[in-house]
């Protein structure tokens, strides 16, 4: 069996983020030009910095849920498409802290910056974009939808910090590494969603149910990422595959394959995962080894659970266009990794 049959799950819906893309493009607009606006600087190096990662795009995902989730509530984007851009920020600071912390080489496609301007500015400049983040929340005067985003920034980084105590941790269980991705990856997705919910003064309700879609999405985008990492491409993954396996990261796919192969092949699991000894062969044979005990298979059918409540949460919302647009963005988080 090969890396892409093994990510292949018939049974799923495909989805699609276009839909929601294209009904939030005037609102995308506005958010983007907020974002040029305040990453501006009079010290040269912190707008080129910012603008090396901002412009090499991605889907937005996040400030896109802010909008959407505004939009599907009925109410006014005025406050969300200011909280769409904090929210952004806020993604940018932490993959500038991620790459010098992980050492990563890619992001997004591009040469990560710290590579390029160093370490030291990498983190100063993503420290800048926490404060533009934390102006433009409390430009909107609103307490709660602040509330909800500074949580976020604390929780996200309390992810990082216990990912880093069990790194090339091979005894991490499923439950810490859930708890790590929760916070990590998927409470900035929650608390995307559930912002914008409350910029446009929706009911607890419905609040509710999209900070619930936000978390649930989360989790299946990062349960994907895990999959891709031993079954994608470099131009779909937007870093280098096998980085997660270099980096000696422990991750769902990795923490099957573990199991299933037993004691046959933990010699193989020690020295590449917790001493980091790895040779030139060693990722191509944890990829042979993944795909043969059905770890991405796995992964991915858990990553469609998740998508599968991400959609169930969206039930409190009106029918209409925003609706459809998000269920599909939850089948889109999984069938991008088929």
């Amino acid at each position: 069996m090969d890396a892409s049959s093994a990510l292949s799950v018939p049974a799923r819906p495909k989805g699609d983020v276009a839909p929601l893309v294209r009904l939030a493009e005037a609102d995308m607009g506005r958010v983007d030009a907020l974002i040029i606006e305040r990453m501006q600087s009079d010290v040269p190096v912190i707008p080129l910095l910012a603008e090396h990662l901002v412009a090499a795009g991605g889907k937005r995902l996040r400030p896109l849920l802010t909008v959407a989730a505004a939009r599907a509530t009925g109410g006014p984007v005025e406050a969300a498409v200011s909280l769409a851009a904090a929210v952004e920020f806020i993604h940018t600071a932490t993959l500038l802290h991620d790459d010098v912390v992980d050492g990563s080489e890619l992001r997004r496609g591009k040469v990560a910056a710290h590579l390029i301007w160093g370490a030291a500015s990498s983190v100063l400049v993503g420290d800048f974009l926490f404060a533009r983040a934390f102006e433009l929340m409390v430009e909107t005067d609103n307490m709660r939808a602040l509330g909800v985003l500074a949580r976020a920034a604390g929780v996200i980084a309390e992810g990082e910090v216990l990912q880093l105590t069990r790194a090339h941790d091979i005894t991490l269980d499923r439950d810490t590494y859930l708890k790590i991705i929760h916070a990590k990856t998927a409470e900035l997705f929650a608390a995307a969603a559930e912002s914008g919910a409350l910029g446009a003064g929706a009911g607890d309700a419905q609040v509710t149910a999209l900070r619930d879609y936000g978390m649930a999405l989360g989790v299946a985008f990062q349960l994907a990422d895990d999959a891709l990492d031993y079954g994608g491409a470099s131009e779909t993954l937007g870093k280098n595959a096998g980085d997660d396996f270099r980096e000696a990261k422990v991750t769902l796919p990795l923490l099957i394959a573990m199991e299933r192969t037993g004691e046959a092949e933990a010699p193989f699991w020690t020295r590449t995962i917790d001493r980091r000894e790895q040779g030139e062969d060693d990722f191509r044979r944890a990829r042979e080894l993944i795909v043969s005990t059905g770890a991405l298979t796995a992964t991915l059918e858990e990553a469609g659970d998740w998508a599968d409540r991400a959609k169930a949460a969206l039930n409190v919302l009106p029918e209409g266009e925003w609706r459809q647009a998000l269920a599909a963005l939850a089948d889109f988080a999984v069938s991008r990794a088929a």
